[in-house]
């Protein structure tokens, strides 16, 4: 007998319902390992795959995922994760597994990520970002299988961070055999294009820039949690578009909405407005290798200069509050006496006089698409470029599609740059040791290309113990470093919001970014 059920006969249990999402921005591929972006989480590791822990829907609270149980040596160095059995990787017209979800599949996902000569990473060489800024590359001693359901990771040393890093839309688990026939094919990129997961939604095809179609998986293992028979996401970067379509009930759920459009929706009796304080940061990074920037006064002139107040008001129409630090408030170690410089233009000016700019300077400053933690920011850079004028600083605002803006930044191109982070996991490291505000030490792709000796020594002692107080001591420390060496402006941290058809059931926002239908329905 088949160990797969047949299809017609198991989609009965779906309901069949249909939901569309308003999506803000065309997916640059479904390879989990590779996104990099909110969007490209939502679009891949949300909805097709599963990671070896998973954080509960709607939370920040661990829960097991394709690994049932796992343990940690005392040592912190040592992670035995015991597999799910009777895991199903979907089946699609371009592949039929022969097989479940076993030890080998762990083994090719982390073994593509850290190690640049194993075969189907030389055949499609590509870059696991993230991977590789949590520092997962570096820390791995080996990962071994003691058995088709177990699987061990050993570390060079403790890592605190380690476990959360595992439950990160990165470390979604991928189909060593599905990987094993694109290789003999001759077509390894497939594997972001015709993507194959254990998760609630079976990828069916993408229409460049304008609709992707999923549906249900009738053989989840968490039945439950798929209510969907189809889901689609209907691509609209414009947000005035993607609050029509809701009204017209073209689509059903909106993440990012216009903010002005709020308070209607509010009152509209067929709808319901959810928030909630968002893990977020929206920044401006400087980088520091560009002259005059590799100068803690301009950088601290430039910072003086921006009414963030302003900002916030006309930009998040109230709805976010002036960000300090360079984490969320709602992250344990949040530094809640560190203050920003008062705005003041004369000394701003001074500043600049004293680094031999008494004239000011030129600069580009670039501006990506909307964000979910930045509505507007087109309004928002030329808010920046009018407050710099003031101090003599010509402004150029650069802007370009998504992907390009990305690739570009994190090859450091930029002057100055607008951006935001949205933690993925609960986690300190992930905002200091990250791109957004972690030096080049630790990070190849850090934004602001700063360094700091004192500053990475403060991380990494804290990434080396176990002791949240202890850890807890030397973030704040660090925030400190930070604030004095300002290679970024945190400018705000924003409210998420969502908009959805009050026939959608089971919607709730996550806190972690990504967009999560398992467990969403429609009556």
């Amino acid at each position: 007998m088949s160990i797969f059920m047949n299809m017609s006969d198991s989609i009965a249990a779906i309901p069949d319902k249909t939901l569309t999402y308003c999506f803000e921005v065309s997916p640059t591929g479904f390879d989990a390992n590779q996104s990099e972006t909110i969007p490209a989480h939502t679009a891949s590791a949300a909805s097709l795959y599963n990671r070896l822990i998973e954080f509960g829907r709607g939370g920040t609270k661990l829960e097991p995922g394709l690994a049932e149980s796992w343990d940690i040596s005392k040592d912190g160095k040592v992670y035995t994760f015991h597999l799910r059995r009777g895991v199903q990787f979907h089946s699609t017209p371009w592949f039929k597994p022969t097989r479940e979800f076993n030890a080998e599949d762990v083994l090719f996902t982390f073994e593509r990520m850290r190690n640049p000569n194993m075969p189907f990473r030389k055949a499609y060489p590509t870059e696991f970002t993230d991977f590789h800024s949590a520092g997962l590359d570096k820390i791995i001693s080996k990962i071994e299988a003691l058995n088709p359901y177990t699987v061990r990771f050993v570390l060079h040393k403790a890592l605190a961070p380690f476990w959360l890093n595992l439950a990160a839309p990165t470390s979604s688990i991928l189909s060593a055999e599905y990987a094993a026939k694109l290789l003999k094919e001759g077509h390894p990129s497939e594997i972001s294009w015709k993507p194959i997961g254990t998760g609630p939604f079976i990828f069916q095809e993408y229409i460049k820039d304008a609709t992707i179609r999923f549906k249900g998986n009738p053989e989840y293992w968490k039945p439950n949690d798929v209510q969907l028979s189809r889901l689609i996401f209907d691509i609209t970067p414009d947000a005035a578009v993607r609050m029509q379509k809701l009204r017209a009930n073209e689509c059903q759920v909106v993440t990012s909405p216009r903010l002005t459009d709020i308070p209607a929706f509010e009152r509209d009796p067929n709808f319901q407005v959810l928030n909630q304080p968002g893990f977020n940061v929206s920044f401006l990074a400087y980088n520091t290798t560009h002259k005059p920037l590799d100068d803690v006064r301009i950088r601290r002139a430039l910072d003086m200069a921006i009414d963030k107040q302003a900002i916030i008001d006309q930009v998040y129409e109230g709805r976010a509050q002036i960000a300090i630090a360079p984490m969320s408030p709602l992250q344990w170690s949040y530094d809640k006496t560190l203050k920003d410089t008062p705005r003041d233009l004369k000394q701003a000016k001074a500043l600049l006089e004293q680094a031999g700019y008494p004239n000011g300077f030129e600069i580009a400053l670039w501006t990506p698409p909307q964000r979910s933690y930045n509505p507007n920011p087109q309004l928002m850079a030329a808010m920046i470029q009018s407050d710099w004028k003031k101090i003599g600083i010509k402004t150029k605002i650069v802007t370009y599609e998504w992907a390009e803006y990305i690739k570009r930044a994190n090859h450091g191109e930029h002057d100055a740059l607008i951006l935001g982070i949205v933690s993925s996991i609960p986690e300190p490291d992930l905002w200091l040791g990250g791109r957004a505000f972690g030096t080049t030490t630790r990070n190849d792709y850090s934004f602001s290309r700063w360094s700091s000796v004192l500053f990475d020594d403060l991380i990494d002692r804290a990434t080396q113990t176990l002791d949240i107080a202890e850890r807890t001591r030397l973030y704040t420390q660090a925030q400190k470093i930070f604030k004095q060496e300002q290679p970024v402006t945190p400018i705000a941290y924003a409210t998420d919001d969502a908009v959805v058809n009050k026939r959608v059931t089971g919607f709730k926002i996550n806190p972690l970014g990504p967009t999560v239908f398992s467990g969403v329905g429609l009556k």
